[in-house]
């Protein structure tokens, strides 16, 4: 089969649970991953969602903000929450889809944005935020590097490449897209030898967002965006990989989220 990922900083999910039936009605994908669902898992829209076609869920809330969680039309096993830097903040979901006998692991991440100022020894948040990225790669590293097919999904809040965002000169010294951020997720990405799924479909010459900032009135027309939501696949689902596109459109629905979906495709 042709599994179809899509990952989504939803920005509130009971804000935005008729944006997510649209998304899912124009995509028809197979698993959902949300980020920055801020609910607490009590509240989480459970039965709405599971009319949309997600009886499997595997949510990890938190009042008002963060929170992440899988939705998946195929069933879920071994559900797991993962904290970083001593905090248990709902940033990590991970579960695992079966199909026959098949197993894909799939992680939903929402990395710490990170303030405003790009020093970790004055802004205790971009030091968070370092941490954080640190942490999950020495994990992935110990105990994913030479796993099965596995897949990392979420709102990474980084823009590693010159095209990933409007201006690669002007935001050298601005929090999504300093280098020592971008090296911090290269070695995320070394962790377990990850493929960036969009940049493989789409060429990392082309100019490619993924958020505009609320603060532009004319998003469409300013265009000053950046990539940070983004989906990878270790090795084995290297040659699995059929297609990837990013749901610009979504940006300009009422009441949008800043982001927008990120979809993937690959044979299961």
């Amino acid at each position: 089969m042709t599994l179809r990922l899509v990952t989504w900083n939803v920005n509130s999910i009971r804000i935005r649970l008729d944006h997510l039936a649209r998304i899912v009605s124009e995509a028809d994908p197979h698993v959902v991953c949300l980020q920055e669902t801020k609910v607490v898992d009590d509240l989480f829209p459970r039965a709405e969602i599971e009319a949309m076609g997600f009886p499997h869920q595997h949510i990890y809330g938190i009042k008002g903000y963060n929170g992440v969680a899988i939705l998946s039309r195929l069933p879920l096993v071994e559900p797991a929450r993962h904290d970083w830097c001593g905090r248990q903040d709902g940033r990590h979901v991970s579960a695992c889809v079966k199909n026959g006998g098949k197993r894909l692991e799939i992680h939903s991440l929402y990395v710490p944005a990170g303030g405003d100022v790009p020093d970790p020894e004055t802004n205790p948040k971009f030091a968070h935020k370092l941490e954080f990225l640190s942490q999950t790669t020495a994990w992935f590293k110990k105990h994913r590097s030479n796993g099965g097919p596995m897949i990392l999904a979420g709102d990474l809040n980084v823009a590693p490449l010159e095209t990933d965002v409007w201006s690669h000169k002007q935001l050298l010294k601005v929090v999504t897209h300093t280098p020592v951020e971008v090296a911090h997720l290269a070695k995320l990405q070394d962790s377990a030898s990850w493929t960036d799924a969009v940049r493989h479909f789409i060429p990392p010459e082309e100019p490619l967002y993924s958020w505009w900032s609320y603060r532009a009135q004319d998003w469409k027309k300013n265009n000053r965006g950046r990539r940070l939501d983004h989906i990878w696949t270790n090795e084995p689902l290297r040659e699995s990989l059929a297609g990837a596109t990013v749901m610009t459109s979504v940006r300009d629905w009422t009441r949008p989220s800043d982001h927008v979906p990120v979809v993937v495709d690959l044979n299961f």
